[in-house]
């Protein structure tokens, strides 16, 4: 691994980087520097083929004191742009002016080769219909499974490539990036999955974190059938919250009694599994529904249109919850993240338990118990195969990970309490079981942290330990006074 170990990264523009349109116009213009990072395909065997990782710099505006990388979450956003993102969050922010911001395309993600791919935007099958969420999974048959691994090897350098995606693997990616950062250790925040990826580093490399702030998170305790039922009792908490700011109205689909919010829900949305209803130039089905609807969680500036969008569908149409959920599709060149599913599914299916056809009805069925508004009523037992049954390698993270990790230095996890896809109850595992200090932030919405000096609290809190190592002798609880912009429907597993 020497080789990898001292390698030097080479600063310049980052023409080579963007992968649509889009990303072209944000790195064209933005402050930003890019350069590639070698690392092995394949870690038990670093003589053999490569990998490059796309990675960016947004220089800090003062004196720097080292580099902050930073994973945006997913699994399967684009960090290269994200840390562009982060540099406007952190305009004014200490964090901004004494850090260089780092972000890079985990392993599989955007410009990092290989890349997967499992579909085009323009093809027969779109993204959200191989990979919706994971309650609603449509019925799949070997024959599915086995077409789906074969196409997304074919786009993504083949079986090997697929086996070697996935959170353990892009810690060690993270490992090299240290070194060719020429730092001895890490600084690192994570928001979302990245807190699964800063935990399962610090696992690996506890010698090497000298900082981790860890922002709306993954609770290393739970295997994959627990984790996301605690995510979808999260979900049904904030479809209370939207439906009780819905309820001051008369008006309300939902009606103002409490006890009724969820059946007047799946009244409305219920038939659409038989009879979708037009939106756009397609239709709005039951699952497209519920995903309009998840999107919604992540930021209550979102939530009168969720409201609007159920309203609609009363009177036959699903123009606003069809856009919440992604809309049409649209030209790959016109997204910031073009595989985003792609991504998302093929790490997941390094990480999560494979599960077998008992194990996805009880999923199914204990979705329909803690988020009865996501219950389509019917048909929950029918299909019950994982779509990464034909995977060309065993999930590797293990459950539950990051445990009884010794010489980690201090470190800072962040939770809003009204976080639905990463519920406050996770991050008061995390910080159990990393020995970290809990900063609770009063609110609503997902991730709080790269909202900077808009949040003094949280941020002057997040600045004075990433920059000077210093932690409150007694935590306040700030409150959740900025929205941030919620990641794309899927992300709601991730």
């Amino acid at each position: 691994m020497d080789s990898y170990y001292s390698q030097e990264l080479a600063w310049g523009a980052c023409d080579d980087f963007a992968v649509t349109e889009f990303q072209a116009g944000v790195l064209a213009e933005a402050p930003v520097e890019c350069a590639w990072l070698d690392v092995p395909l394949d870690y038990a065997d670093p003589q053999g083929e490569k990998a490059s990782v796309a990675v960016s710099r947004v220089a800090a505006r003062g004196e720097s004191i080292g580099p902050l990388v930073f994973n945006p979450g997913g699994p399967g956003s684009t960090g290269v742009v994200g840390a562009i993102a982060l540099g406007i969050g952190f305009a004014d922010s200490r964090i901004g002016e004494s850090f260089d911001l780092i972000g890079f395309d985990p392993r599989g993600v955007g410009a990092t080769t290989p890349a997967v791919d499992c579909y085009s935007a323009s093809g027969t099958t779109r993204g959200d219909e191989l990979f919706p969420l994971v309650a609603m999974r449509p019925a799949l048959t070997e024959e599915d499974t086995r077409a789906l691994v074969e196409r997304c090897a074919d786009g993504s350098g083949g079986m090997g490539s697929l086996a070697h995606i996935g959170t353990r693997t892009t810690a060690k990616d993270m490992d090299v990036l240290r070194a060719a950062l020429g730092e001895k250790k890490l600084s690192f925040l994570g928001q979302s999955y990245g807190t699964r990826l800063g935990a399962v580093y610090a696992e690996e490399f506890p010698q090497h974190v000298r900082a981790m702030v860890l922002d709306g998170a993954f609770d290393p305790k739970l295997a994959t059938v627990d984790r996301f039922a605690t995510s979808f009792a999260g979900f049904q908490t904030a479809f209370e919250s939207i439906a009780a700011s819905c309820a001051v109205d008369q008006e309300c689909p939902l009606g103002t009694d409490p006890a009724d919010w969820t059946a007047r829900f799946q009244s409305i949305v219920q038939p659409l599994v038989d009879n979708p209803v037009p939106a756009g130039t397609s239709e709005l089905d039951f699952d497209k529904a519920i995903s309009g609807v998840v999107a919604g969680f992540y930021d209550p500036a979102l939530w009168p249109d969720v409201i609007a969008g159920i309203a609609e569908v009363q009177h036959g149409r699903g123009d606003i919850l069809f856009d919440l959920a992604g809309g049409e599709p649209v030209d790959e060149e016109a997204e910031a993240d073009p595989n985003f599913l792609e991504a998302l599914f093929a790490i997941n299916c390094m990480d999560e338990e494979r599960l077998d056809a008992d194990e996805i009805v009880e999923l199914r069925v204990r979705t329909a118990e803690v988020a009865p508004f996501m219950d389509p009523g019917a048909g929950i037992t029918e299909g019950a195969r994982d779509a990464c049954a034909d995977w060309p390698a065993k999930p590797t993270l293990g459950f539950p990970y990051a445990q009884d990790i010794e010489g980690l230095p201090a470190t800072l996890v962040v939770s809003i309490t009204g976080d639905a896809a990463t519920p406050h109850v996770n991050a008061i595992s995390l910080a159990e079981t990393l020995g970290s200090s809990l900063l609770t932030v009063e609110g609503d919405g997902h991730t709080v942290v790269s909202a900077g000096a808009a949040n003094p609290c949280v941020d002057d809190i997040a600045a004075a330990y990433l920059i000077d190592l210093e932690l409150p002798d007694v935590m306040p609880t700030c409150t959740a006074t900025t929205a941030v912009e919620p990641e794309p429907t899927a992300a709601a597993q991730g």
